[in-house]
């Protein structure tokens, strides 16, 4: 074990004891690390505007360099101009270092002329030294998605770092508006922040400002557009659907005469300790630019417990006196009772035991007893551990290791829950459980089990807890076994977790999740303190997935409800929706904030968990899928301009409902 810690750890020897330097040499900013310029403006020049639009692309460009500078406080201020088409554009950057490493900046634009100038495309652009730097863009591009590039790499955004690939995105589609540039043979990383935008004067109706990354040979680029956005070798196209993209074009803007246009952003450089931490720093300095805390504005613990309750209670279906439970679908439509993923017809046999004093409800423990005792009757094989997860009333289906080990978790917690209030009989469960986690045991501790993705990550969790409830050693070796390998995969970033959700193959947060929460339950059975560390790694890939700000939205569902985006989370890199899973894991959140003695991942777990609860209607129902970009996967998908603000409010399988008890059950036993 100790040898293979250390090759997982020791992959990249790098240090970080090394010093930033901020400095504005030649009226020019330049972040340094001890001595080595690392992050500069670009060998054209400071400014670049474009004033021509091509081949769905911008083009003519102007450049220029700061013609003088003054101090005022703590700003550094730099002057200069460009004579473009018998008028002059007057620019302005101002600089201010925050924190070690770290550099506020406001750049200005205003336009002095008799006619608009148009056509315009305003830049920032910043260059990282290296050599095929791989990059973080939250919620869209991991390192370059190299797992789901084996996939699908013509639907998912790639990226490898070679001269010439560019990975350039709406602002409003980043959860944490940043763009991260890792150099682990250099030994650091950079990232640009933005404080992100809609750009006056655009031809388009709901145009922002864009922000990624550009390869060069020697370097690479940070860069801020005024609206130009693309990806895989494609200019002006959106990643806008699920399995294609959409064309995204006429990103430009016109100056009017005496305009101002002003871009806040901040750079920062920063040393790593190995290869695939560079994307963490941001993330936490991202909380500290938009302290995303206010958990008062939103429905409270109780309310959303007692609501998401009576709608479960809703979807209670009896196909027969044995075949009971909770329907993945609106009764009405379809009937299907589903463990795992979707479903989640297993967690309430958990959550509504801890949950059962607060309800108060006597129809609590029938529906637990009930409900766990027919799902222990689904047929589980002996070689793979797979069982079936679903019924509908005429035959039984599915199986996967997604849902098999959320499902065999939830069983491990409503029996562990079940031996303390001694108020159930857990025989039947105790009995599936048992069998599937020694069929899964046996299976991982095969020489020959490879798994394909993060997904059967979720073994680990169930696994370490039946460990303990069946005094197996077995189960915890294997859970060991599994963790192993998928930190030895995952924690240099060199193929990021995924694979967790079943309508994408490709980096998703619930991959990640499924490694934070195996990590961390090893950790708490253990006390090693190496899972802890992975535990950390893994939730800041989650974390990275969580939307930070409130992101304005256009006329549309959305917008009528006066919707807040902060706490919910986007899904994948794939589909970029954003969905209400992030509740699952922010118990866990919270639990890592007492463990690391960080109040603000405590404070943004309260926030994850009770911002969800919005769009719920008066009948306690809530849509899974939330456009608060150019993306969609349901309803008129026609016209990429009127995707952002949509709500496919009639998506309403029990997932949706069944996070909101099994988080409310584990808030309530770490609280």
């Amino acid at each position: 074990m100790r040898k293979l810690l250390t090759a997982i750890l020791a992959v990249v020897a790098l240090s970080a004891t090394a010093k930033v330097h901020i400095e504005v040499d030649n009226n020019l900013l330049c972040l340094k690390l001890d001595d080595k310029p690392v992050v500069t403006a670009p060998q054209e020049g400071l400014w670049s505007v474009a004033t021509g639009w091509s081949d769905d692309w911008m083009c003519d460009w102007h450049h220029a360099s700061p013609q003088s500078a003054e101090h005022s406080g703590e700003w550094t201020i730099v002057h200069g101009s460009m004579a473009i088409d018998g008028g002059q554009l007057s620019l302005r950057d101002s600089y201010r270092e925050v924190s070690e490493g770290l550099v506020q900046c406001v750049r200005r634009y205003e336009w002095h002329a008799e006619k608009p100038l148009e056509r315009v495309t305003l830049s920032v652009k910043f260059d990282v030294a290296g050599q095929s730097l791989m990059p973080c863009l939250p919620g869209i591009l991991y390192y370059g998605n190299k797992n789901g590039a084996k996939v699908n790499p013509n639907i998912i955004p790639v990226y490898d770092g070679r001269a010439g690939e560019f990975a350039i995105f709406e602002e409003h589609r980043y959860p944490m508006p940043f763009a991260m540039l890792e150099s682990a043979a250099g030994g650091y990383a950079a990232a640009l922040h933005t404080v992100p935008s809609p750009v006056r004067g655009a031809v388009l109706s709901d145009q922002w400002w864009s922000m990624g990354v550009e390869a060069y040979d020697d370097y690479s680029r940070m860069v801020l557009y005024s609206g130009p956005i693309g990806y895989n070798g494609q200019h002006s196209v959106a990643k806008a659907l699920q399995k294609r993209p959409m064309r995204y074009t006429d990103t430009y803007i016109t100056l009017e005469p005496g305009q101002i246009v002003e871009k806040s952003f901040y750079i920062e450089l920063y040393p790593i300790e190995r290869e695939g931490t560079g994307f963490q720093r941001p993330i936490y300095t991202a909380l500290d630019l938009y302290k995303p805390y206010d958990a008062e504005r939103f429905p409270t613990f109780e309310q959303i417990v007692k609501g998401k309750y009576e709608f479960a209670k809703r979807r209670w279906i009896e196909f027969d006196s044995e075949a009971v439970g909770f329907n993945m679908y609106d009764n009405a439509l379809r009937k299907d009772i589903v463990m795992g993923w979707c479903g989640q017809a297993d967690s309430p046999g958990y959550s509504l035991q801890v949950l059962s004093k607060m309800l108060g409800d006597e129809a609590v423990e029938p529906m637990v007893q009930r409900s766990l005792d027919y799902l222990s009757t689904f047929a589980i094989d002996d070689n793979s551990g797979i069982f079936v997860v679903g019924y509908n009333g005429e035959k039984y289906h599915g199986g996967d290791p997604v849902s098999c080990g959320q499902a065999m978790y939830n069983f491990a917690k409503a029996i562990q829950t079940a031996r303390k209030n001694r108020r159930y009989n857990t025989d039947k469960w105790e009995d599936f459980l048992f069998r599937a986690s020694e069929s899964v045991s046996n299976r991982i501790l095969s020489d020959d089990w490879n798994p394909l993705s993060t997904a059967e990550g979720f073994y680990i969790a169930p696994l370490a807890i039946s460990s303990k409830l069946f005094r197996e050693k077995r189960f915890l070796e294997a859970a060991r076994k599994a963790a192993n390998l998928f930190a030895e995969r995952h924690l240099t970033m060199n193929g990021c977790y995924w694979g967790g959700t079943l309508d994408a193959t490709c980096e998703d947060k619930e991959g990640s999740w499924a490694a934070f929460q195996g990590f961390l339950e090893l950790y708490e059975r253990t006390k090693e303190p190496h899972y802890l560390e992975w535990a950390k790694h893994a939730m800041d890939v989650c974390l990275s997935y969580v939307v930070v700000w409130d992101i304005p939205l256009p006329a549309g569902r959305l917008a009528d409800f006066n919707f807040k985006s902060t706490g919910w989370t986007v899904v994948s890199a794939q589909n970029q929706h954003i969905d209400i899973y992030g509740v699952l894991f922010a118990p866990e959140v919270y639990k890592m904030g007492k463990y690391l003695k960080d109040e603000r991942l405590c404070r943004l777990a309260d926030v994850m968990y009770r911002s969800c609860y919005q769009l719920t209607d008066a009948y306690g129902s809530q849509g899974e899928q939330i456009q608060q970009t150019n993306f969609a996967q349901r309803g008129d998908m026609s016209n990429v301009h009127k995707l952002r603000g949509g709500y496919a409010e009639r998506w309403t399988v029990f997932w949706i409902t069944a996070h909101f008890l099994n988080a409310a059950a584990r808030f309530n036993e770490y609280k």
